[in-house]
C-alpha cells in the first residue's frame, strides 16, 4: 500500500458477536466445499464403476478439482486486492453451484472431470478468501478460539458427507447424482448469509494480475501431474513421453520462477520467502499436503473394496479420524488463545501425524476395525494440531499488507502437495493392484477382476474366490500409500522444528492495516517536508 492509500472506512475492533455474525456465511461456504468433497469421496468407487471408468479416471476426478483449486488460489488472492472480498466469495460459491449441477447431470467421466474443475475453481476462492477474511477481522491471539469453530464445521461436514453420500448411493431412488445436487441449497444459503452479515472495508490499489506467471505455473504443474497419472499405465516410466512431460514441466516451472521474479505483481511473490517463518511453514504445508491428501483420499476405496463394506458403512468407518481432528484442533485452539504458545502444537502434530501414517502402513484386508480406528484417530489428532496452526504462525509474522499473499502462498503449496500426492500415490496404487492381481491370477488378472486391466472393480458383483484376491490386492496397495506418505510427514516435522516462536499479535489485520497506512503517510510527509537551512 502506498502512502496515499487507506481503507475506505477506518477499521475498528469487532466484538465477539459481530465476528460470529460475519463468520456465519463464511462457515456455511466452507461447509459446502467440505461436504461436496467428502460426499463424492465415499461415493466415487460406485460412480467410477457405474460410468465404466478406470483407476486413472478415479485419480483424475479427485486430482482435477485439487489442480484447479491449487492453480486459482493465488489468483483469487490477487483479485481480493482489486475487488470486494464478499463479492468474490459469492462468485466462488456461484461457480461451485455450476460445477455441482454439471457433475450431477454427467453421463460420462469426461464431463464429470470438467465439472470437478469448475468445483475446484470455486473451492480455490473459498480456500484463499476464507482465511484472508478471518485474519482481517480476528487478531492472531483470538484466532485459535474461532479456528476451533471452523474445526467443528470441518468435522461436521466431513462426518456428514460420507454418511449422506453412502445413504444416497445405497438408496435406489436417489443414486450418486444427488451427492452433487445436495450441496446446491447450502451454497445458495451461504451466498445470502454473506450478503447480510459480512461487511469489510475495501482497500483499493492498482494491481496488475500476472496472467503469464499463472499460465506457466498451471502448465508446469499439469505436465508433471499428467506424467505421474499416466506413467506405468498408458506408457512406460522410462519412455519419450516421460522425458517430454517431465522435461517440459520443469522448463515451464523454471520459466514461471523467472517471470515471478521480474513482474511487479507476481502470482507468488518470491520476496515473501525472505521471511523465515513463511518459508518454513510453506515447506511444511507442501509436505503435509502430500502426506495427508495423498494418504487419506484412497481410504474410502480401501473400506469399500479391500474390506467389502457398503458406502454407508464406509462413511461411518471414517469417524475416528474426524473425531481425532475435531478434538485436537478445538482443544489446541482454546489453549493457544489462553496462553499464546503455539509451537509445541506444531511439533506434537508433526510427531503424531508421522506415527499415524506409519501405523496405517501396516493395514491389510484382514485388519480389524478396532485397530484401524486407533490408527485413524492418531492421524486425525496429528492433522488437527498441525494444519491450521501453520497458517496461524505465518499470518502472525507478516505485515497486514502481506496477509493475503502469505495465506495464498500457504494454501497454494498445501493444495499443490495434495494434488501431487494424490496423483503420485494413485499411480502407485494402480500399479501395485495390477501387480498383485497378475501375481495371483496371471497375466490379464486385472481384466478378469474388473473388466479391464485398469478398471476399478465392483466387488459386490465378483464371485467369492475372485473377490478375496481383489480385496487382498487393494489392502496391500493401500498400505503402500501410507508407507510412502509417512516420510513426507517426518520432513514436515523437521521443518516446523526450525520455526521460531513469536508472540501472537493482539490486533486484527484490519487494525494493523490502518496503522501501517497511517505510518506510511507519516513517513511520506516527513520525506516531502523541506529541510531546514542553517
Amino acid at each position: 500500500m502506498t502512502a496515499t492509500e487507506a481503507p475506505d472506512h477506518a477499521p475498528t475492533s469487532m466484538t465477539n458477536r459481530q465476528i460470529l455474525q460475519a463468520m456465519s456465511g463464511l462457515m456455511a461456504g466452507m461447509f459446502v466445499a467440505i461436504l461436496a468433497g467428502t460426499v463424492v469421496a465415499n461415493a466415487l468407487p460406485r460412480i467410477i464403476a457405474d460410468l465404466g471408468a478406470s483407476q486413472s479416471a478415479y485419480t483424475w476426478v479427485v486430482t482435477s478439482e485439487l489442480l484447479a483449486m491449487t492453480a486459482t488460489v493465488p489468483l483469487w488472492g490477487k483479485l481480493a486486492d482489486l475487488y470486494d472480498k464478499k463479492l468474490l466469495l459469492q462468485l466462488s460459491l456461484g461457480m461451485f453451484v455450476v460445477g455441482s449441477l454439471l457433475a450431477g447431470f454427467s453421463q460420462g467421466v469426461e464431463l464429470l472431470i470438467f465439472s470437478r474443475v469448475m468445483q475446484g475453481i470455486g473451492a480455490g476462492g473459498l480456500t484463499a478468501l476464507a482465511q484472508v477474511v478471518m485474519a482481517a477481522v480476528i487478531p492472531p491471539r483470538r484466532l485459535g478460539k474461532y479456528a476451533g469453530m471452523f474445526g467443528a464445521v470441518f468435522a461436521v461436514g466431513t462426518v456428514a458427507g460420507p454418511l449422506v453420500g453412502g445413504v444416497m448411493v445405497d438408496t435406489s431412488w436417489l443414486g450418486w447424482r444427488w451427492c452433487f445436487f445436495i450441496g446446491v441449497p447450502f451454497a445458495l444459503t451461504a451466498i445470502a448469509l454473506l450478503q447480510r452479515t459480512l461487511h469489510l472495508p475495501t482497500v483499493r490499489r492498482d494491481v496488475k494480475i500476472d496472467y503469464l506467471g499463472a499460465f506457466l505455473i498451471v502448465a508446469g504443474v499439469s505436465a508433471i501431474l499428467i506424467w505421474t497419472s499416466l506413467a506405468g499405465n498408458q506408457f512406460d516410466w522410462a519412455s519419450w513421453q516421460t522425458a517430454a512431460l517431465t522435461g517440459g514441466g520443469v522448463l515451464l516451472l523454471v520459466a514461471a520462477v523467472y517471470v515471478e521474479a521480474r513482474v511487479p505483481e507476481p502470482v507468488i511473490p518470491l520476496t515473501i520467502f525472505r521471511n523465515r517463518t513463511v518459508t518454513l511453514t510453506t515447506i511444511a504445508s507442501l509436505l503435509v499436503g502430500v502426506a495427508m491428501f495423498g494418504g487419506t483420499v484412497f481410504l474410502s476405496q480401501y473400506f469399500q473394496i479391500a474390506l467389502g463394506k457398503s458406502p454407508t458403512v464406509a462413511g461411518l468407518m471414517g469417524l475416528p479420524m474426524i473425531m481425532g481432528l475435531l478434538v485436537s484442533s478445538t482443544v489446541a485452539g482454546q489453549i493457544i488463545s489462553a496462553t499464546g504458545r503455539w509451537k509445541v502444537f506444531l511439533i506434537a502434530g508433526g510427531i503424531i501425524m508421522t506415527a499415524g501414517l506409519a501405523m496405517l502402513s501396516t493395514i491389510d484386508a484382514g485388519t480389524g476395525f478396532g485397530l484401524l480406528s486407533l490408527y485413524m484417530a492418531v492421524l486425525g489428532i496429528g492433522v488437527g494440531l498441525l494444519m491450521q496452526n501453520l497458517v496461524l504462525a505465518a499470518q502472525n509474522d507478516v505485515p497486514a499488507s502481506e496477509l493475503g499473499a502469505a495465506t495464498s502462498v500457504l494454501s497454494f503449496f498445501r493444495s499443490m502437495g495434495g494434488t501431487i500426492g494424490t496423483s503420485v500415490l494413485g499411480a502407485i496404487l494402480a500399479n501395485r493392484v495390477a501387480s498383485e492381481l497378475a501375481k495371483s491370477l496371471g497375466t490379464g488378472g486385472g481384466a478378469a477382476a474388473g473388466g479391464s486391466s485398469d478398471a476399478v472393480p465392483d466387488v459386490t458383483k465378483l464371485p467369492a474366490p475372485m473377490r478375496e484376491v481383489v480385496e487382498n490386492a487393494y489392502g496391500l496397495a493401500t498400505a503402500d500409500l501410507f508407507l510412502v506418505a509417512a516420510p513426507f510427514a517426518a520432513l514436515a516435522l523437521v521443518a516446523v522444528v526450525f520455526i521460531k516462536e513469536k508472540p501472537l499479535k493482539t490486533t486484527s489485520g484490519m487494525e494493523r492495516l490502518g496503522e501501517e497506512a497511517k505510518q506510511a503517510m507519516a513517513d511520506g510527509d516527513k520525506q516531502s517536508s523541506p529541510t531546514p537551512v542553517g
